[in-house]
């Protein structure tokens, strides 16, 4: 049964005993190797490894605990993602409608109480603070960290932690952005244009700062780790995120050499600052794209310590053509995050977004249609909502469609579309990973109005016929005899 981890070395015992994680004690290297390896295991929805013996490093290497819908669902303590959105569906009142009557308006009033105790709380020492590097001792290139593919720029942490402050109001955030090693004690910082890091990159350039305090865990709670690849918005914080899902709040400490708290049960920290003005080009990098990076320029991360657990482990992730690990860290943000879509859009009823569109190139949408207009007017809103502005596809299907047979939404797409008056443009923010866009940050993006029409204004004097189905009597009455045939 899943539970609640405080740390990635109690979810590794959890996976150890599912049988779902394998140590590696031949010894190999962080120059590609590991990448190799993991790619054949993951490929074949294979278990989490643990490389204990690493060329050049005293500390082993986990990755693919998040390989499998399944391992995602216990990294966050459930065995179906689905109980955490219905969780969320509870809280905000959209299972059966908003509160009605004085009981279930005090019983939403407790779940919302209950929130602000699952807060961080602060402790005065921390495990992820056992061992503690400053000066001369600072030396990243002692951790096992992997140069993925061949062309990648260098050695690049793929799982990180980046905690930042907002220096308005003081509130915490967590992103997961790449950082290529330059050297012993600088790396470069990769927050893209549309990331909170790099909006308070911004309001501490704008204030003068020539110092922006910034923390990476590696590490912590599994929980804390996908909330960390979250798109949370700016004034939720990621810790509290964390604590919805645990039912407890994420011990945090405050950091050596910063001001910031920093997650207690981590296994790595490492302390510096980013200073506002400074950038260097960064890349190239084999990215989730399927595509390499090119070259750009990147804010760089000068270290100021660096501190551990007594025996920590260094977890990481490979990222690349999908399906990789980080796809299941997306599909647990599609579904968790839908009863907040669809609180938003209410015509939404299921949500998917398919690996191969390395989630910000596309995504299936079935909804509720009911007028002329109504599925442009869903993907628009779904454009205007937070880092969902970045889909380049939206394809807009009735609710019977089940979005995950490939099939079925191919066919309804080339069956239901007029392409003159189906097919729609906007233009908006891209990722900054997007390959095909000339311009970079800024391009088109498209809409696929695939579902029935039954308006005139949209056939005109023709009738859309319905699909083609058997009676219900006849199928019970086939599967009553089905033995009889002797087929």
């Amino acid at each position: 049964m899943a539970g609640n981890y405080k740390n990635i070395q109690e979810f590794i015992e959890f996976l150890e005993q599912k049988n779902d994680l394998i140590r590696i004690k031949t010894k190999v290297s962080w120059n590609l190797e590991i990448t190799e390896i993991t790619q054949r295991v993951l490929q074949n929805g294979g278990p989490a490894l643990l490389f204990e013996d690493v060329a050049d490093s005293d500390f082993p290497v986990l990755i693919n605990i998040f390989g499998t819908e399944q391992r995602m669902a216990w990294a966050l303590g459930v065995e179906n993602l689905n109980q955490i959105a219905g969780k969320i569906e509870t809280l905000l009142g959209t299972v059966q409608g908003p509160p009605t009557g004085i009981v279930n308006k005090i019983k939403l009033l407790g779940d919302l109480i209950n929130i602000a105790r699952i807060g961080p709380k602060h402790l005065d020492k921390a495990p992820s603070q056992e061992i503690i590097h400053t000066g001369d001792a600072i030396d990243l290139t002692k951790l096992p960290i992997l140069k993925t593919w061949p062309l990648d720029g260098g050695r690049y942490i793929t799982l990180p932690l980046v905690i930042t402050k907002d220096p308005e109001t003081n509130i915490h955030n967590i992103g997961m952005y790449r950082m290529q090693v330059f050297d012993k004690k600088t790396t470069g910082m990769h927050w893209q244009t549309q990331k909170v890091g790099r909006h308070h990159q911004t309001l501490e350039k704008k204030n003068g700062s020539s110092k922006m305090e910034v923390a990476v865990a590696l590490g912590g709670d599994p929980a804390l780790i996908w909330s960390g690849s979250a798109p949370v918005p700016p004034d939720i914080n990621e810790y509290l995120l964390s604590g919805f899902i645990r039912n407890k709040g994420v011990s945090v400490t405050k950091g050596i050499t910063v001001d910031l708290d920093i997650p207690s049960e981590a296994e790595f920290i490492i302390e510096g600052f980013v200073d506002p003005n400074e950038s260097r080009k960064e890349g190239p990098f084999g990215d989730h794209t399927g595509y390499y990076s090119i070259e750009d320029e990147y804010p760089v991360f000068h270290v100021t310590a660096v501190t551990h657990r007594k025996n920590p482990i260094y977890p990481t992730i490979v990222v690349g053509r999908p399906p990789q690990e980080d796809y299941w860290l997306g599909k647990a943000t599609e579904r968790i995050f839908l009863p907040i879509m669809k609180l938003t859009i209410p015509e939404i009823t299921d949500v998917h977004m398919p690996a191969e569109g390395v989630f910000h190139n596309l995504i299936l949408v079935s909804m509720n249609r009911e007028y002329p207009g109504q599925a442009q007017k869903v993907a628009h809103g779904l454009w205007g909502l937070g880092l969902m502005s970045l889909t380049r596809a939206i394809v807009l299907l009735d609710s019977d469609v089940d979005l995950n047979n490939p099939s079925e939404v191919l066919w309804r797409i080339t069956s239901n579309t007029d392409p003159r008056r189906d097919i729609f443009f906007s233009e908006g923010p891209l990722d900054d990973l997007d390959v095909s866009s000339p311009t970079g940050h800024v391009g088109s993006k498209i809409g696929i109005d695939a579902t029935r029409k039954t308006n005139e204004s949209e056939m005109g004097t023709r009738k859309w016929m319905p699909d083609i189905t058997m009676d219900e009597d006849i199928i019970e009455q086939v599967t009553a005899k089905w033995k009889e045939y002797g087929i």
